[in-house]
């Protein structure tokens, strides 16, 4: 079993600190911004980055839907980690600045694969299939902060 990894990134024009924290604000904002992949969304414990327990669907193909329930954490500024507790499923977003009023939102998912040839199939197509919902989402954020 391989690990599999997915990342995309964005420029936005809007300061780091507006994007991280628009993005750590599962309570209101978060759900804002999900794509239509993400379904079930709920805030279980927390809602403001650090410490937040939020459940979704991510309906990644027709067939594969992925029940997750995340932990998250703030290792350092700029970054927060979603770790499933149902999967070895752990994404990364990680937002530095970018020049004057401007920021780079990078977000990295990585999760063992399946073995054999179904594991060579998820390697080489999911990354592709996570990094365009990745890049809906953030495309919803950029919409979201560059308005404020």
């Amino acid at each position: 079993m391989a690990q599999v990894e997915a990342t995309t990134e964005r420029i936005i024009a809007a300061d780091a600190e507006t994007v991280f924290d628009t993005l750590a604000d599962y309570e209101n904002s978060r759900a804002k911004l999900l794509p239509e992949h993400f379904s079930e969304y709920e805030v279980r414990e927390g809602g403001d980055g650090e410490g937040t327990l939020v459940h979704w669907k991510l309906q990644a193909t027709s067939k594969r839907v992925r029940d997750c329930l995340l932990d998250v954490t703030e290792p350092t500024d700029g970054q927060l980690v979603e770790k499933d507790r149902n999967s070895s499923m752990v994404t990364t977003w990680t937002v530095t600045p970018a020049g004057e009023g401007r920021s780079k939102a990078v977000v990295t998912t990585v999760w063992t694969g399946a073995g054999g040839i179904g594991g060579f199939f998820e390697k080489t197509f999911a990354p592709k299939g996570l990094a365009r919902i990745y890049d809906a989402l953030l495309a919803k954020l950029a919409a979201e902060v560059e308005k404020k």
